[in-house]
């Protein structure tokens, strides 16, 4: 029975490890702003929420806030596949 089930994890298992390698492919992440905005000094500097692959804006009520968060480059988040958090108001 225990095999069973292990198996039948297995699947489920390889798929977040590959969508995990996805998220967040070439993009550089900080765990600061200011190392942030000295890699990217044209672009803007966003907090992303690595558990929702949602990015907050300086001002944002979750900005620097998140658990899971590191700060990116809005460009290289926007090329990996993030997107900006909209509020649920």
């Amino acid at each position: 029975m225990a095999r069973r089930i292990a198996y039948a994890l297995i699947p489920g298992a390889a798929m977040l490890l590959v969508t995990g390698a996805a998220l967040g492919q070439g993009m550089q992440t900080f765990k600061s702003e200011k190392t942030a905005q000295r890699h990217c000094p044209a672009d803007t500097i966003v907090w992303l929420n690595k558990s929702s692959a949602n990015y907050h804006y300086k001002g944002d009520p979750w900005y620097g806030r998140t658990q899971r968060g590191i700060y990116v480059c809005k460009v290289e988040a926007d090329k990996d596949g993030m997107r900006e958090w909209t509020s649920s108001k």
